[in-house]
């Protein structure tokens, strides 16, 4: 009897650890990217509602020996943003603007804001933002732990626009970075995906806002970097630059239109466009490149109405800040079995022509590869930060790629982004870290010459790896 006894009990406190055990699994947050290729359940997901409560979450992860992660919009799409198991700690709703001087042209902004709060802050001063991606809705702390660049020409990477920024550190101190105190942080932090503390708050340089004169022109892939180097490079008044080249099978990787924003002559009625536009309808849009998503045919038709729309908006006039505010929701996608990443390559203006081609014959023979957009901008020569991308003066393809969430579709998506990396690095080029881990570490390497440099500086400024992200436990 006493043995059927301590069966019972022993049965019982399994089953009621299991019980627990599978409770605690489903009642922990299950997070996602912008990829969503990578859910996973982490322990919490904590609110940054200020910075008192930003210092406990450190103490305590340095009691208890949680990993932390830091998460803005998740914009990034390889999990740089949060681990399994780990403590996310969401910014979103530390978003303070602190201190704004007109006369000195400087912002300094709680690292959640977005871009978007800082233009509605600064536009009725007549001032704009010196450098951001192209759309506004991303927070400043993501944007700085990847240090971002756009569509200007006349600035750099994000970086050369900081003045300073308060860092959390592991060890729960806080710690005023710049160029002259905890200098040997700055390059570190600025493009460290969030692996040495927690960005409290940013100070940035900002600039005039101007009025601009958009000039769109169509031409052959091969006309382009003379054409850059002449028209835009070497005009001073054109401000801003970016070009498309076309994925539609019919001139694929062939034809091209370019963008240039130019300095207006008119700049007195810079008052009569210097309302801050919102999304505009994007049922349009969104109905053509949903087309495009699923056919060939839709590809074209979708080149077809690019070429045409952006023909018919040449020689009108729009704000810097307007520029600065393109519209993403007609990109919305959602599908139960398929998902959109981005890739960007960078490339010396010099090897674009080659590399066209040489990307073109990767490509031409990859059937089932979903590329839906290429967008191209200029970034002059950086090397401020450690990470830096731009080696020399660059063109770098954003590319918009439709790919399944099946293994297989994974994959093959790996192996076709790891044939267009070699084809980068053949040229002397790089690629942008904040999207998938396709790439191998080998590639890493060549692309991110100081990447061991990188790498160690986090193990010793971070010793228990107190902060981390799939990126730093891919990789490092």
């Amino acid at each position: 009897m006493w043995k059927v006894l301590l069966f019972l009990f022993i049965y019982c406190a399994l089953f009621g650890s299991s019980f627990y055990a599978y409770k605690q699994l489903r009642s922990q947050p299950v997070v996602a990217d912008a990829g969503r290729l990578l859910p996973v359940a982490v322990k919490s997901i904590e609110k940054a509602d200020g910075e008192e409560t930003l210092r406990r979450i450190v103490e305590k992860a340095n009691e208890t020996g949680d990993k932390l992660t830091i998460a803005g919009m998740q914009h990034s799409q390889g999990g740089q943003t949060y681990y399994p198991e780990a403590v996310m700690i969401d910014m979103k709703s530390y978003n303070k603007i602190i201190e704004f001087d007109p006369g000195e042209k400087t912002i300094t902004v709680q690292s959640g804001a977005t871009w978007d709060d800082i233009q509605r802050h600064i536009n009725p001063y007549g001032l704009a933002v010196k450098v951001m991606q192209s759309q506004n809705i991303f927070t400043i702390g993501g944007s700085l732990s990847v240090n971002v660049h756009g569509r200007d020409i006349r600035n750099d990477s994000l970086i050369d626009t900081i003045e300073s920024f308060r860092l959390l550190t592991p060890r729960g101190e806080i710690l005023n970075v710049s160029r002259q105190e905890h200098a040997d942080l700055f390059p570190y932090i600025v493009g460290g995906y969030g692996l040495f503390g927690v960005i409290l708050d940013v100070t940035l340089h900002l600039t005039d806002d101007e009025l601009y004169e958009r000039k769109t022109s169509m031409m052959d892939y091969s006309e382009y970097s003379s054409y850059f180097e002449k028209e835009v490079k070497g005009n001073p008044a054109v401000k801003m630059h970016l070009a498309r080249i076309s994925v539609a099978p019919e001139t694929f990787l062939r034809e091209m239109y370019v963008t240039d924003y130019i300095y207006a002559d008119n700049q007195n009625e810079l008052s009569k466009y210097n309302d801050l536009k919102e999304e505009r309808i994007v049922a349009l849009p969104k109905f053509l490149l949903g087309l495009s998503r699923y056919s060939d045919w839709g590809k074209n038709l979708f080149w077809d109405v690019q070429k045409k729309y952006m023909g018919n908006e040449s020689s009108t006039y729009e704000t810097r800040n307007n520029v600065m505010r393109s519209d993403t929701n007609f990109m919305n996608y959602e599908s139960s079995t398929r998902t959109e990443v981005l890739q960007e390559y960078f490339v010396p203006v010099d090897d674009f022509l080659g590399y066209v081609d040489d990307l073109r014959s990767v490509l031409e023979k990859e059937e089932g590869f979903n590329l839906l957009n290429i967008t191209i901008r200029y970034v002059e020569k950086s090397d401020h930060a450690v990470l830096s991308y731009a080696k020399e003066d660059m063109f770098a393809l954003v590319l918009l790629i439709n790919q399944e969430k099946s293994e297989n579709g994974i994959k093959h998506s790996e192996a076709v982004i790891q044939k267009m990396i070699d084809v980068t690095l053949n040229h002397n080029g790089s690629y942008y870290l904040p999207y998938y881990l396709y790439p191998s570490k080998e590639q890493l390497a060549e692309a991110y010459p100081r990447i061991s440099e990188f790498f160690e500086k986090k193990k010793e400024y971070d010793s228990d790896e107190r902060f981390t992200n799939y990126f730093y436990e891919e990789y490092k």
